[in-house]
Order: C-alpha cells, then sequence, then structure tokens
C-alpha cells in the first residue's frame, strides 16, 4: 500500500507538457501523510540534451514551481566536445538519461545525545533515480530525493567509480522558482540583521537556512543538511528567471567517489513555529551517531569569566553553584595572542592564573571548565591538543575565529570535531560557521554561534525573527547577558531567551561579573531551567513580530515568550499540560514599579490546562514561566 501512495500520480499545480517530458524520466514521491509532493522528470531541450527538473506542492499549493537540478563539473567532457575545444562542463548534466529509479519507505525513531525532544521520527518515502551519460556511460550520478512530512528533500549521488574517481563540481545551480508574491528572510552573512525582502534587487547573497512567506498563507525554508565534505551554500537570485533562487557554493569542491552533494532541503509549513518544531528534519538527513561511549557528553549552563585571575576565577565557580550552572569558559588570550603561531595553547600566557588549580576547584564543586582556543593554535596543535587537555580534566573548547565556507576549511572543522571526539572533548564553534545537522554524528558538537547575538546587541525585533530563521538550523550561543547596560531589550526578554532559543551550552552572564548580582528573585529561572529538553512546543508567533515556546523536561514545562519593539498582549493558553493534573506556574514578568534594579516581578499562582494567561508585553519586553506540579 505505501508503494501504491509513492507512485501514484498526483496532480500537480502546473501541468508538465506532455510532448517536452522524456519518456520514462517522470516520478513523483508523496510524503507519508500525502500532503506533500515532489516531481522528478527531464525535459528534452532538442539535439540530445536534456535538462533536470523538479516541483514541489503542498496540499495542491505551488511551492517550488518548475526549477532545474544542475551541477557543473571541470572532467569528465566527451571526446568530440574536446576536439571542439568547446566549453562543455557547464553542461555536462544535459547529457544524461534515466537509467532506472527505485523507491524505499523508511519509518523508524532514535534518541538523540541532546536535544529539543527526547525521540526524533525518521518517516518518508524516497526515490534515486539513476542517470548515465549518453556518450561516456562510465560515469553514472543518482538524483536521491525524499519526501518528509516536514519537506522535500534533493541530493546528487555520486557511486563509486574506479575508472571516475576524482571529481572537481564547480558549481552548483539547482533552482528554487517560487510564486510570485514570496517573501524572504534575507541576511548577508550569518552574524548579519535581517530584511524580509522580496524575490527582486538583493543587496547580495542571502544565508542559510532561509525562511520564506509565500503568497499563500504557507511558510517555506529552505536549508542545507550533511554539508560536511563540501563547499558552503548561499543563495542568490536569478538573473534570467523571475521569483527564482539558485544555490551558490563557495568555491569549487574536489572529490573523490563514492560522495554525495549536500541535502537541499525544502521545509514546508502552514505555520512559522511549526518549521521551529520541525527542525530535526535536518537532523535527519545526516548519519547516525559515531560516538560509542556519549557519557562525558553532559548539556549545562555556562558562563564566561571576565577577569582570569585564580581568584576571579574562583570566584566565579562559587557563583555558578550558587546560580545552578555547569561550567565556566575562560576566553581569548589566555594562551598568548590568540592570532600568532608562535602562541602555545598548552601553556598559560597571564600572570596569576593557575589554570590546573581551576580545573581541580572546578571538579570538587562540580564545576567543569571550558577553554577557548583560535584556529591558529587548533591548526598547528591539533594532533596532541586535545590529549593533553583530556588529561588536565578539560570539558569542552570553544573554536575560535574559524574560516568558513571553502571546501577546504569545511572538511578541516569536521575533523577536528572528530578530533576533540576521540578525546572526551565537546565543542562550541564562534564566529560565522553554522551546523547543518552534523551535531547527529558527532553529539560533542554542543553549539555554535552562527548569529547575531549579544556581543553586538540586536534589538527585540532582531531577536523574534532568529527562532523562524537561525534556530531551525540547529543549537546557537547567543551569549545572553543580563546585568549589562548595552542591553536593548527589558530584563525579562533576556530571562526568556533560555526557554525560546535552544543550546546545549547555554550562555548566560555572557558580559557579566559576579559583583553585579544583587540576589534578584528572578534569576532562580535560569537556576532551574535545563538545556535540553524532551518535548518542545511553539505555541504561537511570527517572525519579526513575537513567539511563545514551551519545552518539557520530566513534568515540568518552562515557557518563554518574547515580543519585538512593540507592546504587546497575548493569551497565552495552558492546554499543554497534563489535564486534570494542578501546577504551580512562577510567572516573571517586566515591571516598571518592580523593587529590584532589573524592574522584574516574581508571581505565584496554580494553574491547570484549561488556564489561559494573559502576557501585557512592554516594548522590547518579554516574559518566562516556570511550571511544576503541585506537590500535596
Amino acid at each position: 500500500m505505501k508503494l501504491f501512495f509513492l507512485l501514484m500520480p498526483v496532480v500537480m499545480y502546473i501541468q508538465v507538457a506532455a510532448q517536452q517530458v522524456v519518456p520514462g524520466s517522470q516520478t513523483t514521491i508523496q510524503s507519508p501523510d500525502q500532503n506533500l509532493s515532489i516531481e522528478f522528470y527531464q525535459k528534452s531541450k532538442g539535439e540530445g540534451k536534456r535538462t533536470l527538473y523538479y516541483s514541489v506542492t503542498y496540499k495542491n499549493k505551488p511551492v517550488i514551481r518548475e526549477s532545474a537540478l544542475d551541477l557543473q563539473l571541470d572532467n569528465h567532457l566527451s571526446e568530440s566536445a574536446m576536439a571542439l575545444k568547446v566549453d562543455t562542463h557547464a553542461r555536462w548534466m544535459e547529457n544524461l538519461s534515466v537509467k532506472k529509479i527505485t523507491t524505499e519507505t523508511k519509518d523508524t525513531n532514535w534518541q538523540p545525545v541532546a536535544g529539543e525532544r527526547q525521540t526524533i521520527r525518521d518517516h518518508y518515502n524516497a526515490a534515486s533515480i539513476e542517470l548515465v551519460k549518453e556518450d561516456n556511460p562510465i560515469y553514472p550520478v543518482h538524483v536521491q530525493i525524499r519526501a518528509y512530512n516536514e519537506g522535500a528533500a534533493m541530493r546528487f549521488f555520486f557511486p563509486e567509480n574506479e575508472k571516475g574517481t576524482y571529481y572537481r563540481v564547480v558549481s552548483e545551480n539547482t533552482e528554487f522558482t517560487l510564486p510570485e508574491g514570496t517573501m524572504a528572510w534575507h541576511h548577508s552573512w550569518a552574524q548579519a540583521p535581517y530584511q524580509l525582502l522580496p524575490l527582486s534587487n538583493w543587496p547580495n547573497e542571502s544565508e542559510r537556512p532561509l525562511t520564506l512567506q509565500l503568497p499563500s498563507g504557507l511558510f517555506a525554508c529552505l536549508a542545507e543538511a550533511q554539508m560536511v565534505d563540501y563547499s558552503r551554500t548561499k543563495f542568490k537570485l536569478s538573473k534570467e528567471k523571475p521569483n527564482t533562487i539558485v544555490t551558490s557554493i563557495h568555491d569549487p569542491a574536489d572529490l573523490i567517489s563514492p560522495f554525495a552533494t549536500p541535502w537541499r532541503l525544502i521545509m514546508v509549513a502552514e505555520k512559522p513555529g511549526e518549521l521551529i518544531e520541525h527542525n530535526y528534519v535536518v537532523l535527519n538527513l545526516n548519519e547516525p551517531n559515531k560516538i560509542k561511549d556519549t557519557s562525558w557528553v553532559k548539556p549545562g549552563k555556562i558562563m564566561r569569566v571576565m577577569s582570569q585571575t585564580t581568584d576571579d576565577a574562583l570566584a566565579n565557580i562559587d557563583f555558578a553553584v550558587a546560580q545552578g550552572l555547569q561550567y565556566v569558559l575562560f576566553d581569548w588570550k589566555w594562551y598568548g595572542p590568540a592570532f600568532s603561531f608562535s602562541s602555545d595553547a598548552t601553556k598559560v600566557a597571564i600572570p596569576n592564573f593557575d589554570l590546573l588549580r581551576i580545573i581541580q576547584y572546578g571538579k570538587e564543586k562540580g564545576i567543569g571548565v571550558w577553554l577557548y582556543v583560535n584556529q591558529q593554535a587548533l591548526l598547528a596543535q591539533l594532533d596532541s591538543l586535545f590529549a593533553t587537555y583530556k588529561k588536565w580534566g578539560v570539558a569542552g573548547v570553544k573554536f575560535g575565529f574559524v574560516q568558513v565556507g571553502s571546501h577546504r576549511w569545511t572538511t578541516w572543522v569536521e575533523q577536528a570535531i572528530q578530533k576533540a571526539a576521540e578525546n572526551g572533548i565537546m565543542v562550541n564553534i564562534h564566529d560565522d560557521w553554522r551546523p547543518t545537522g552534523e551535531q547527529r554524528t558527532w553529539p560533542n558538537l554542543m553549539t555554535a554561534e552562527g548569529i547575531r547575538g549579544n556581543e553586538e546587541m540586536p534589538d527585540a525585533t532582531h531577536n523574534t525573527v532568529l527562532p523562524f530563521t537561525r534556530y531551525i538550523a540547529g543549537a546557537a550561543d547567543y551569549t545572553i547577558c543580563y546585568f549589562d547596560k548595552r542591553i536593548k531589550t527589558t530584563h525579562a526578554h533576556q530571562l526568556a531567551m533560555a526557554a525560546v532559543y535552544y543550546s546545549p551550552i547555554q550562555t548566560l552572564f555572557w558580559y557579566d561579573k559576579p559583583a553585579a548580582y544583587e540576589g534578584e528573585p528572578e534569576l532562580e529561572f535560569w537556576k532551574k531551567i535545563p538545556t535540553t529538553w524532551d518535548e518542545t512546543k511553539v505555541l504561537q508567533g511570527a517572525p519579526g513580530q513575537f513567539i511563545t515556546t514551551a519545552r518539557r523536561k520530566g513534568d515540568e514545562w518552562f515557557v518563554g515568550t518574547l515580543t519585538n519593539n512593540e507592546s504587546r498582549i497575548l493569551k497565552v493558553p495552558l492546554n499543554f499540560l497534563r489535564a486534570g493534573k494542578k501546577y504551580l506556574a512562577f510567572i516573571y514578568s517586566d515591571d516598571p514599579k518592580g523593587a529590584t534594579k532589573t524592574k522584574v516581578s516574581v508571581e505565584k499562582r496554580k494553574v491547570d490546562s484549561k488556564t489561559v494567561l494573559t502576557v501585557n508585553l512592554l516594548p522590547s519586553g518579554g516574559q518566562a514561566i516556570w511550571l511544576t506540579p503541585e506537590i500535596k
């Protein structure tokens, strides 16, 4: 029965002209719930030329109209083309014919080491279209497509080929032609501000994931998955085809068969919050966990030690214990000038800083130590550095100023993550690098920056865009602050971020010092909140406006609400609570008349699944709620 649904014809929004379609090339794959369809086919352009196309619909509404699938390779030219000195490498995939189409259905469950939900379902229907070059059949290529309930994915796969081992992908020109009137949350680089733009006159390329608002009311997101041995993709506008986005890889990728290009993922949702709830599909497109013993992968909350002396470090560890944190971080320059290859990341270069004593004190107090290491030291000392840190008892390393984009540095970062895993070291990658789901394969990759966070103090409107965009790629290290006077939001807004933003290593108090703390009672929320979850629900929201997220760990729920730069009144139903059970709600809200310098009040009340809370949000404000079962 499943294969019947997989292969049956689907009424597409745009009918493919029969006389143009190459016989035997067309296949349609539906999602398990039959709402989403992805169609693949070839069209003849005459003279033996054929172009690969696909389209995507959701409930018969167009998501991706007819769009080309294309790679450009600079090798494997036909003898006739070489004799004529014709530059045909840009059209290498036009001379392909479908040899075989196979289909499959998969439905499994797996449990992440750290995640936004306890169990993840990996359920899809798929097809693999085997193609060969008519003038040189020893070079096969497969187009692999999957239809999930959450979206469609596709990639090119080159099987092992002893006669054609080496390949150079010069560019990838896969198109995404969208309905006219589509708007995109454009951002020029990973830490850039966002702009909601039409599909015309972009200032430059846009980063991924790229969230889209379709005129039909649907939401979509173009994402990249399993980009571990390739060149990073951004998105650009087609110069020839209106309303069309084209993949744009950073530089050529030199590869050896067998290999696959990264998955191009098109997530589709009726509500924007569903994109966040379904971001696990990025993980599903990656290989399973390769770390046999993950007992040392321990999520937690972390703060940066601002002043690096032994006394300051010990005081921060004491503060971390008191505030329910699990880690402290020593940031750059502890081992010398970070951008110099002469700096040795196994030697302390600042005075009055006894690192081994600090690590031991932390162990005694239950607090782990993370160290910042810049790429220069990582590159020069990678073979031995993590082994040294393991002997010291270091819990994790924050990679700093890593190079991103190119094939070379992509593979280097992946190797560094694996080297860390071999030595029981957790990883946080900063600057413009973004994950593509490889944290499923290497769960020691705890978080990454690639986000405009509190190092740059964005406004509240930006903060309400991030959950619907950057966080679809996975955990992000926003570096939340609390006492710093430069924050452009209320304190309750900062407090609620810990529930709205997901990061297994959640940085709190980024620019803060223990001396700033004056017993603010609302910080109980940060003290109680975990960093990984059994269940995640986005209750309401729209990018750039507001969001309410509820997350469960065990029997307790933590809820965060953020608004943009405008004030707002929202209703928050608690119908996600277990029916018939009473809970105590600790509500942390902005209060201009509050007694503390942070102006946050704490309210305690009894609630149940029928309760609907009214949330009055100040401009740039927020609210946090901790819900715990009532003990009779």
